[in-house]
């Protein structure tokens, strides 16, 4: 049993909602269908367009977007047409046949420094992932077949995939110069080539579904939630930017002391203790007067 979920995202445009998925259903391919009689390839579509005020259909690599014509306004049908779609691919059906026609996407990549000189983020102009992974070892990689190819480079100790970008911390055996060319043009060819990166049943880092998170966040006490908050708005745009991640862990009300787990470029990085000390603990210090004394970083 496949087990989709489909949230529902409003674009800048009032006729088109976008109908995102928490697993890919193209191999980062795109599709666009007009019609009724264009949509012959892709069984998804067909059925969209037999709901009348469907005009144009968009499929991508975890969403739909739909378009309508001016008989109805969204919000008298979208949530009818996200449990459409989520029961329809709960369900098996096909979204295109493997003969449709695929709107062909340049797939580039590009290199980002972060703070951690053993990582470097490979960034990709398309969607890689729909929640965090990270594989620290080829025995760990099996559920990511990008990962265990990348393992399969003698220098690559450890890769983190979030959103759109790859970050790879490397052995001290190799300098970035001498690998980071070769290594973007082997993630942009795999990209490209439409394999898989992630199989749907690999065990996400972080639990992107908005209403676990939401359910998880309400067993906290309220200190803790305040620290998730801090977290969320203040630390972890920046740290994501750097090609790592932060996610609470616990937080003890005895002894005043918060657990962070670091993940992707944070992990190990040089830089990290610094970074607790000086900023994230003294935010934490000066926002939350009284209620914590210290954090404590634990490598993920």
């Amino acid at each position: 049993m496949n087990n989709f979920k489909v949230s529902i995202q409003e674009t800048s445009n009032p006729t088109i909602i976008k109908f995102e998925l928490n697993q890919f259903i193209t191999q980062h391919q795109s599709f666009e269908f007009n019609n009724i009689d264009d949509a012959k390839d892709s069984p998804l579509a067909q059925q969209l367009f037999y709901l009348p005020f469907v005009k144009k259909v968009y499929i991508s690599s975890n969403f739909i977007a739909i378009e309508r014509f001016n008989i109805v306004e969204w919000n008298d049908v979208k949530s009818e047409v996200a449990e459409q779609i989520e029961s329809y691919l709960n369900e098996g059906g096909t979204v295109v046949n493997d003969t449709a026609e695929h709107k062909k996407i340049a797939v580039t990549v590009y290199t980002e420094s972060t703070p951690n000189p053993a990582v470097l983020k490979f960034v990709a102009n398309k969607k890689l992932v729909t929640a965090s992974y990270e594989f620290t070892s080829i025995e760990t990689a099996k559920p990511s077949p990008m990962a265990t190819a990348l393992f399969h480079f003698p220098f690559v100790k450890s890769i983190f995939f979030d959103e759109n970008y790859v970050s790879i911390t490397k052995y001290d055996i190799a300098e970035w110069d001498d690998i980071s060319l070769e290594l973007r043009e082997f993630i942009r060819s795999y990209i490209e080539d439409g394999k898989e990166i992630v199989s749907p049943n690999a065990p996400e880092v972080v639990e992107k579904s908005i209403e676990k998170v939401e359910a998880h966040f309400e067993t906290l006490d309220d200190t803790s939630k305040q620290i998730v908050n801090i977290l969320e708005e203040y630390v972890k745009p920046a740290v994501a930017s750097d090609g790592g991640n932060i996610q609470f862990e616990s937080y003890d009300e005895t002894t005043k002391t918060v657990k962070v787990i670091l993940q992707g470029a944070c992990s190990g990085c040089p830089s990290s203790t610094f970074t607790l000390k000086n900023g994230i603990e003294n935010m934490l210090k000066e926002m939350l007067a009284g209620k914590v004394n210290s954090v404590v970083a634990i490598n993920g």
